[in-house]
């Protein structure tokens, strides 16, 4: 997953920003870090003391590096900012051996900081469960994770993936993070873009779709005929390969709205590969063929401009390879 700065920059795959993202998730890492042990001479609170004895890393990076629990006190993981050191004390950071957690199923995490945590998300892993689903979830997973370090840590979801559909997503460490991004999402957003799978060859180009969307009572969304009867919906897609069964669309979405890909591609006769829901008749992919692969955004507290972009999936470029000419 390769994260950037600039969102105009999108054709320079690989640039990235400074320490905070992670970068691309297949990178080279860099040679292991030897732990380093700071005596404590007066008495200090953790998070002053760290500040003026780390060199080279900013407040939010060493801010970071306490709420992953890569700093012990006498051998003892603490994470509270205002951890009261005394004199006599040690002070070990080891950012190679963070607090263990349990493997994540179908999820990785590809960067986390005070703030956020943002995610990769494979075809098959609900986001979070409905009152009537009590299954392995991203939203439990990140949950048992950020507890490792204090069972008081809580998540909150900023955004939604449907099952069936992999790659970005976010999602914030407190209350007051989430409800600023949602609140700003249009502002703070900078690009959020899809690779779809669909059906058939794609004649056009490039396109732009606009419709009201609407719910069925069997929560299926489907665009209204009536001009102003629904969510406004808009959606831009641009033809990156395809053959006589499949193409390969890049989407951009300009709303976020409920199933808005799904009903959008349907609506142009060419169905998402795999959503029977919405008029599907292809199995072949054995998924959705649906992947989150851009999320770029200001950060609300930092205001940096943080990219994050997921590979397209082998399957979605394999059943959309043009024919061999001979």
């Amino acid at each position: 997953m390769n994260s950037r700065r600039n969102p105009k920059e999108t054709a320079k795959r690989g640039t990235r920003s400074h320490s905070k993202p992670t970068g691309k998730l297949n990178h080279k890492t860099k040679a292991p870090a030897a732990p380093k042990t700071f005596t404590v001479n007066e008495p200090s609170e953790l998070l002053p003391f760290l500040l003026t004895h780390v060199t080279g890393r900013g407040r939010n990076a060493i801010k970071s590096i306490l709420s992953r629990g890569q700093v012990s006190v006498n051998n003892k993981v603490v994470t509270q900012h205002n951890f009261q050191l005394h004199p006599g004390q040690n002070v070990t950071i080891d950012q190679e051996k963070p607090v263990q957690t349990a493997e994540m199923i179908g999820l990785k995490i590809v960067h986390e900081d005070e703030d956020l945590i943002i995610v990769q998300k494979d075809a098959g892993l609900l986001s979070i469960a409905t009152a009537e689903e009590n299954e392995l979830t991203a939203y439990r997973q990140l949950m048992e994770h950020v507890r490792v370090s204090n069972p008081q840590n809580r998540i909150f979801v900023v955004h939604r993936l449907d099952r069936d559909t992999s790659g970005v997503m976010m999602f914030a460490k407190s209350e007051r993070i989430q409800q600023a991004l949602q609140t700003t999402w249009k502002d703070t957003v900078k690009e959020r873009s899809y690779v779809a799978l669909v059906e058939s060859a794609v004649k056009r180009p490039e396109g732009k779709i606009s419709s009201w969307l609407k719910e069925t009572s069997t929560l299926k969304m489907y665009s209204s005929p009536h001009e102003g009867d629904g969510l406004h919906a808009i959606t831009h897609y641009k033809l990156i390969q395809a053959n006589r069964h499949f193409s390969l669309l890049e989407v951009k979405l300009e709303t976020g709205r409920k199933n808005q890909i799904r009903v959008h591609m349907a609506d142009i006769g060419h169905p998402i590969a795999g959503d029977k829901k919405y008029g599907a008749e292809t199995k072949t992919v054995g998924r959705l063929g649906l992947h989150a692969r851009v999320l770029s955004f200001i950060h609300p507290t930092t205001g940096e401009l943080m990219t994050f972009e997921s590979p397209i999936p082998k399957t979605f470029l394999k059943y959309t390879a043009p024919a061999p000419t001979n």
